[in-house]
C-alpha cells in the first residue's frame, strides 16, 4: 500500500497520531479487518512495534479487536474516529484549563511569579524586547500589552487585520474602555471592514487612512511598548508572520508623536465613503 506523505502528515496534524499509528490505521482501514502481523506489512512498521501501535490506536477509538484467533482489527468508521477524537480533545482541553484555574493563587504560581519578578530586576528594561513568530503568537503577545495598558493604545493596521482584531481583541478593548483607556485605531476602510470599523467605534475611536503609501501594522502601548508586523499580511502565510516587540519609551513616544501628527489628518469614520 502507497500512501503519499502529505496525506499522512496531514493525519498525523489532525488526530494527533504519530507515524507509526498513521501507518497502520491507514493499513487498516484499507483492509477493513487484518491482522497485526499484516498490517505491520503492509503499513511497513517494524512487527515488534505493531501490537503496541494497535493497543494504542484501540484506546483511542480507531480500531475494535475481534473476538476469537488468530486476534484480528476492525476499522472504526473515519466518520465515528472524528467525532471520538473531537470529544477527547474537549475533555483534555476541559481538564487542563481546570489544572490551569487551580493554579490561582496557589503557592505554585506565587513561586513563578517570585521567580520572574526576581529575574525583572536584574534586566534593563530596553532589554525587554524579542522576535515571534506566527500570528497566533504575536496575537497572544499583543493581548498580554494590552492588558497591561494603563492610559493610551494605538493601532494601526490593515482592512484584514482590522477583522481580524475585533475577533481576538474585541472584549480585551471593551475592558480597557471601562478603564479609561484612550484607543485610537487606524486603517485603510472599505466595504469589506466597514461594519466592523462601525463595531470597533463603540469602543475606540476609528479612522481610515487617507494615503495608501502610508501603510503598516504595529501596535503602541503607553507610549512604551511597541509592537509592529515586519511582513505585508497579503503576502505572507499566518505561520510565517513575524512581529518585533520592544520596550523602550524613547522610540515608543516619538513613534506615538508621529501618529499623533498623522491622526490628524486621518479621515474620521463618519466622513468615510465607501
Amino acid at each position: 500500500m502507497i500512501v503519499k506523505e502529505e496525506f499522512l502528515s496531514k493525519l498525523r496534524q489532525y488526530f494527533g497520531l504519530n507515524l507509526y499509528e498513521v501507518k497502520i490505521w491507514t493499513a487498516l482501514l484499507s483492509r477493513g479487518v487484518s491482522t497485526a502481523g499484516e498490517l505491520s506489512d503492509i503499513g511497513n512498521v517494524p512487527r515488534s512495534r505493531a501490537y503496541d501501535i494497535l493497543e494504542s490506536l484501540e484506546k483511542k477509538g480507531f480500531v475494535v479487536m475481534k473476538l476469537g484467533k488468530p486476534i484480528k482489527y476492525i476499522a472504526v468508521e473515519p466518520r465515528e474516529v472524528v467525532e471520538r477524537v473531537k470529544k477527547l480533545v474537549h475533555e483534555e482541553a476541559k481538564e487542563k484549563a481546570k489544572r490551569l484555574d487551580n493554579l490561582r493563587g496557589g503557592d505554585l504560581l506565587d513561586e513563578l511569579n517570585l521567580l520572574h519578578k526576581q529575574g525583572i530586576e536584574f534586566i534593563e528594561p530596553t532589554d525587554l524586547s524579542g522576535a515571534i513568530r506566527g500570528r497566533h503568537n504575536m496575537y497572544s503577545h499583543m493581548e498580554t500589552l494590552l492588558k497591561g495598558a494603563e492610559k493610551n493604545v494605538s493601532i494601526m493596521t490593515t482592512s484584514k487585520g482590522l477583522i481580524r482584531k475585533i475577533e481576538f481583541f474585541k472584549s480585551t478593548l471593551e475592558k480597557l474602555k471601562r478603564k479609561g483607556v484612550n484607543i485610537k485605531i487606524v486603517a485603510p476602510i472599505n466595504k469589506e471592514c466597514m461594519d466592523v470599523a462601525r463595531d470597533l467605534s463603540k469602543i475606540a475611536e476609528v479612522k481610515s487612512v487617507n494615503n495608501n503609501k502610508l501603510a503598516g501594522r504595529f501596535m503602541i502601548v503607553d507610549g512604551k511598548q511597541v509592537m509592529f508586523m515586519v511582513m505585508d499580511d497579503d503576502k505572507v502565510h499566518p505561520t510565517y508572520d513575524i512581529g518585533v516587540w520592544v520596550t523602550t519609551p524613547y522610540f515608543a513616544s516619538t513613534l506615538d508623536n508621529f501618529f499623533a501628527t498623522a491622526w490628524k489628518e486621518m479621515t474620521p469614520l463618519a466622513k468615510v465613503k465607501v
